[in-house]
């Protein structure tokens, strides 16, 4: 009790206390609603989500609804996969470079994307390891990076104005 009394508290001083209450709101759900609203949505209950903790499962439903199912947010669902799929191949996970590309694909993306964002995925680990190993100065690289995007920016307003 002692314990989830200061986590709630940490949580309150943390979030703010509507946050606090929102979240006390979504964890108060019984798993059995959680449980019923994925099969109407899903048309089954996934083990992904059976294994879930029953305090927690509400709460990580209401995420992927809320982001990763949601096609009224700033990305495409094509985009939020190929993100997924990019950060699952560096983790590695391979339940979830299965589910990614799947979906990838069911949202329009083809082979070439999917190659294109593990590809990206490849060269943004390969130059962390990189900067991160050799200990490069951050506020050097950005310095370097922003001159860099600004002369690529010059460029591309230069050509635009030449068509």
């Amino acid at each position: 009790m002692l314990r989830t009394a200061w986590n709630a508290s940490v949580l309150a001083a943390g979030t703010g206390l509507a946050s606090a209450l929102m979240i006390s709101a979504v964890m108060a759900q019984e798993p059995d609603a959680t449980y019923r609203d994925i099969e109407a949505t899903l048309g089954s209950v996934p083990a992904m989500f059976k294994v879930m903790a029953p305090s927690g499962i509400a709460g990580a439903w209401q995420e992927f609804k809320a982001v990763q199912l949601n096609p009224n947010t700033a990305l495409s669902g094509k985009e939020k996969e190929l993100i997924g799929l990019a950060v699952a191949s560096q983790i590695p996970c391979t339940y979830c470079i299965y589910f990614h590309t799947q979906a990838a694909k069911l949202n329009g993306a083809s082979d070439a994307e999917i190659r294109e964002a593990v590809g990206m995925a490849a060269i943004s680990r390969h130059w962390s390891t990189v900067l991160n190993g050799m200990q490069v100065d951050q506020a050097q690289f950005q310095q370097e990076t922003d001159a860099v995007l600004r002369l690529s920016a010059e460029r591309v307003k230069a050509n635009s104005a030449q068509r």
